[in-house]
């Protein structure tokens, strides 16, 4: 029994084991520097908005110079979730920060595992797994950028295709399979998921074609669809129409320009590693190879494409998928960025390599599917080749430029909240709030009286609720640091107030007397819809998940 397990196990294991080199970093002291030094804080201030018990979070108040922002209902949650929980568990905000990257790092080798095995066998998912692990657009994701969201997404785009491929087989457990997988990439990375999703309908469509029962399958594509879009509603509805009232149709043009961003193709070969940005031309200080072994090994695909008959639909549609995607981040596709206007908000043509990523490390698994004849040591010998020589070749871009030394505490001091990372991402401020230029205009204080007599007795903030005692002698302004957006509500002595807008900020008055004031951040009706349609997608989850157990326990049975 237990030799049966190992053999289950152990490709799993050897992936774990082989995921070292590229994790190790983050068992180093402190932490590194990375072009969006916002994670720690991000997670730490997610983790305290649930501690106050605000659900779905999407406001903070210490980020936005102090003036906190919503943040949460823009910008993808769930891998800042994920963080949260292992902070309110004891993990410090650091600590919690770094399991997020290692768990973001080991999925991806484990679900790229589960597709590429289904087409290579064992052998060739161990090898499509360290390929998509260690390409080296992964690790600038991770150790360059600190793009959390994206390579987090990158995790999740294969368990989209094992899904599809396994509704393609019959399999109706793909269902659910594909839809908590999407509904994964649609919470961790937006901008991901607006890349992936004409390819996804364009993969439906293939299946389409060589489907037998295609009734049954546009079913069940339907249901992962809709269940999907609506496990995410939550997130994706309000961000869609709430993004007008915030300052992020700036981030469009000026340096994230798409015209300034295109790679040249013999980048894609070789391009200095650097820990710089993208810039205009040949003049960046990053790196945009797909990696060597990666393009060696498309070139040998082709190879067996030709002389693998059963294999040659999968490979030409994967080489199909990567000369698409590669165009797209070619200035020879600016006719497209021209014509399609929302892919401005991509900025990045260079995104488009984690696709390519994707698509050769997948091919990479079908070279161990050619076996000689009564070779049965083949596979093994020739994997091990492969992969001794990805690890000599690609652990040295899993390495960081520089080690910080910091602790959580350096990272959550208030004045590196309030004015460090707050610079780095504010484009979420409400659309008419004026950005600070100076630490003297950051809101060191959350309430104070700005006309009258008046004291503030008591007072308590959560992220989404402050509640005040206030007495007033005098008729009294009272001026809450706190960037107005729709959604907070005033209540004084337990009636709703209108508020009045200064220079973007929340002030109401006060009559003479003891007042208790409570100032709520409230769901508008587009959010209490978008939570709705989730609960009730939650609620269709569990009922399909119940009968389909009851299915397979009924057939036991039987």
């Amino acid at each position: 029994m237990k030799i049966k397990k190992f053999t289950k196990f152990w490709p799993w294991l050897l992936i774990l084991l082989l995921c070292w080199w590229a994790v190790k970093p983050l068992f180093h002291s402190g932490f590194f520097s990375m072009h969006d030094d916002t994670q720690v804080v991000r997670v730490q201030q997610m983790a305290q908005a649930l501690k106050d018990g605000q659900f779905p979070v999407r406001w903070v108040k210490d980020l936005g110079y102090g003036y906190g922002y919503p943040i949460f209902n823009f910008y993808a949650p769930l891998a800042y979730y994920i963080g949260a929980i292992f902070n309110l568990i004891g993990f410090d905000a650091l600590a919690a920060t770094k399991i997020v990257f290692g768990l973001g790092i080991i999925l991806a080798g484990i679900f790229m595992y589960l597709l590429a095995r289904e087409f290579w066998g064992v052998w060739g998912g161990i090898v499509s797994a360290l390929f998509y692990l260690y390409a080296p657009y992964h690790a600038l994701d991770i150790y360059v950028r600190g793009a959390v969201g994206e390579f987090w997404a990158m995790a999740f785009l294969p368990l989209v295709f094992y899904g599809l491929y396994r509704i393609a087989q019959g399999h109706r457990r793909g269902v659910i399979t594909t839809a908590l997988a999407l509904t994964a990439v649609i919470l961790v990375h937006n901008l991901t998921a607006m890349m992936f999703i004409p390819f996804l309908f364009l993969m439906l469509f293939i299946l389409f074609i060589f489907q037998k029962d295609k009734k049954r399958f546009v079913i069940w594509n339907l249901k992962f669809v809709i269940l999907a879009a609506g496990l995410a509603a939550f997130y994706w509805l309000p961000a869609l129409t709430e993004m007008k009232l915030t300052k992020v149709f700036g981030q469009i043009g000026g340096g994230a320009n798409w015209r300034d961003h295109f790679v040249f193709f013999d980048q894609l070969w070789a391009s200095p590693w650097g820990f710089g940005g993208s810039a205009p031309g040949r003049l960046d200080g990053m790196s945009f190879m797909i990696g060597k072994i990666h393009l060696l090994v498309a070139g040998l695909v082709l190879l067996i494409a030709i002389a693998k008959k059963k294999l040659r639909p999968v490979l030409l549609v994967s080489l199909g998928f990567l000369l698409i995607v590669l165009f797209l981040t070619n200035d020879a596709s600016g006719f497209i960025w021209q014509t399609i206007p929302v892919m401005a908000f991509i900025q990045y043509p260079w995104r488009f390599l984690a696709f390519s990523t994707l698509a050769v490390s997948f091919m990479a698994g079908s070279l161990i599917s050619w076996q000689p004849k009564k070779l049965n040591w083949w596979p093994a010998v020739i994997s091990s080749v492969f992969i001794i020589g990805l690890l000599v070749l690609n652990t040295k871009y899993f390495q960081p430029q520089t080690f910080l030394g910091v602790t959580a505490a350096g990272y959550i001091n208030e004045e590196n909240i309030k004015w460090k990372i707050s610079k780095i991402s504010d484009e979420y401020l409400p659309k008419e709030f004026p950005v600070p230029q100076s630490k003297e205009e950051i809101a060191w204080e959350k309430v104070k009286v700005i006309e009258g007599e008046a004291e503030i007795k008591s007072q308590d903030f959560k992220h989404h609720l402050y509640q005040l005692e206030i007495e007033a002698r005098t008729d009294s302004q009272i001026l809450v640091n706190t960037a107005y957006f729709p959604g907070w509500r005033i209540f004084v002595d337990d009636e709703k107030v209108a508020p009045r807008i200064e220079a973007g900020r929340i002030k109401f008055a006060l009559n003479p007397g003891a007042h208790r004031v409570i100032l709520k951040f409230v769901n508008t009706p587009v959010r209490r819809l978008a939570n709705l349609i989730s609960l009730l997608s939650l609620a269709g989850l569990g009922l399909g998940m119940l009968k389909y157990l009851y299915g397979r326990t009924r057939i036991s049975r039987d």
